[in-house]
């Protein structure tokens, strides 16, 4: 059974926004940019926008010409082969993994935070809730594709509007005692742009998802219309409310408090008791709380579908004995389609599933926090290798049939791209985190393996 096309351009926006889950991006990642790059993480952010703008070209490219819900795999399979197609799909697949196991602790670590002021914020509180995020985001996601898609984008636009109703008092604030600093906008003396390069890492995995939507290209009208349009608009919109949240929180700290804004592990409720009030703090973690649950929805539903594309591969090994008796990709248990719903339900299962066990085994023991941040390095070092292969592949492409200035600009988006995935790894991270790239070329390694199996 084919999947249901029912979806129109506000769900596939809803899809890439609900992963990329800007408030709860800008809650928990302008701290880690900050340490990595002082006072020029709203640079970094800037910087960051621009270089997946060009990489969000390259997916436009293809979008208008290879709808499907395989996207960047059947991208790099056009131009590279079919294994390199099903790796890309693999390693695909590892970070929306990640993105929704690590944002499900998180959904239970921001609704504790907003519960602890008046008592109500047990110990267990937030793991208890991560389980129950993932158990509401399957349901939702087994049933109607389409509410939950258009619930993605109502509760990502409300969480928004609390930050930059924050942001606007904080700069208000700010200019009644002199001229806004442009300091932020350069790099800083301390780290300099070796530390913008580190914290384009985290501004990578701040719009990590920006591309989902291309997962929905089987199920939404005018794909080679509403995909481009949900990709390329998704990234500028948030890189803009990326930059502004990035500053605002520069300046509410203040140039010589940055240390502070560093290690603080709820920034946004901070400012918002320093400028606002306890209500609104409170507000405000329900907000990221919300957003993170946003990001739980899409990245199970893209994830999903990704499952879904790799196990239509499945096929029997070329002269095998027993390759009668092999299933073919239809029907892979993983590429089959609810008969009622129309969703990928046997995947949406398996994911929910692989992303529940993450949480199980590892988050009890480091917290929501350092779960999260670890979770989401290995997903975002995946996603810059994936990012690299479709902007090399709209090069090839390109070139392949004289379009000189398209083939450079996916030339570029591949070798910026180079910039933080080498300050990821060198100067070598402190343990743990110099581990996170040998996990991420593990299961590249596994996939390799795997692909011995397809028809590849």
């Amino acid at each position: 059974m084919e999947l249901r096309r029912q979806l129109g351009l506000p769900e596939a926006v809803g899809l890439s926004l609900s992963i990329i889950a800007p408030t709860m991006a800008m809650a928990f990642n302008v701290t880690l940019a900050v340490g990595a790059a002082g006072a020029a993480a709203p640079l970094a952010f800037a910087i960051g926008t621009v270089l997946l703008a060009i990489v969000g070209l390259s997916f436009v490219a293809f979008a208008k010409r290879e709808p499907g819900a395989g996207s960047a795999q059947a991208y790099v399979a056009k131009r590279f082969g079919p294994r390199a197609g099903f790796l890309t799909g693999w390693v695909l697949l590892l970070s929306y993994l990640c993105f929704g196991s690590g944002t499900a602790v998180l959904v239970g670590n921001f609704l504790a935070a907003a519960l602890r002021p008046i008592g109500a914020a047990p110990a267990g509180l937030w793991l208890a809730v991560a389980f129950a995020a993932l158990a509401t985001s399957l349901l939702l996601s087994w049933r109607d594709m389409r509410l939950a898609a258009r619930l993605m984008l109502a509760m990502e636009l409300l969480s928004v509007l609390a930050i930059v109703w924050l942001g606007v008092r904080i700069l208000n604030t700010a200019a009644a005692t002199g001229p806004l600093p442009l300091a932020p906008f350069h790099p800083d003396p301390a780290s300099g742009w070796a530390g913008i390069g580190a914290a384009l890492v985290f501004a990578v995995l701040s719009f990590a998802g920006f591309e989902g939507a291309a997962t929905l290209a089987e199920e939404t009208r005018h794909p080679q219309r509403a995909i481009p349009l949900a990709v390329l608009g998704t990234v500028l919109l948030t890189g803009v409310f990326f930059v502004f949240t990035a500053y605002v929180q520069v300046v509410g700290f203040g140039l010589d408090h940055l240390a502070d804004l560093a290690k603080d592990s709820a920034p946004l409720d901070t400012l918002a008791l320093r400028y606002g009030s306890p209500q609104l703090g409170m507000a405000l973690n329900i907000a990221a709380a919300m957003s993170a649950f946003s990001c739980v929805l899409g990245s199970l539903n893209a994830a999903a579908r990704m499952a879904m594309v790799l196990a239509r591969q499945r096929a029997p090994l070329h002269g095998s004995a027993s390759s009668t008796v092999m299933e073919s990709g239809l029907t892979h248990p993983l590429a089959k389609v609810h008969a009622e719903h129309g969703t990928p339900a046997n995947a949406l299962l398996a994911c929910a599933g692989l992303m529940a066990v993450g949480v199980a085994l590892w988050s009890p023991w480091v917290g929501a926090g350092a779960y999260y941040g670890a979770i989401g390095t290995i997903g975002t070092l995946a996603l810059i290798l994936v990012y690299m292969g479709v902007t090399g592949a709209h090069a090839a492409r390109a070139w392949s049939e004289a379009h000189i200035a398209s083939a450079l600009a996916g030339c570029a988006g591949a070798v910026v791209l180079a910039w933080p995935l080498y300050n990821s790894v060198y100067p070598l991270p402190a343990y743990p985190a110099n581990l996170w790239p040998y996990a991420v070329a593990g299961w590249l390694a596994l996939g390799w393996l795997s692909s011995r199996r397809f028809a590849v």
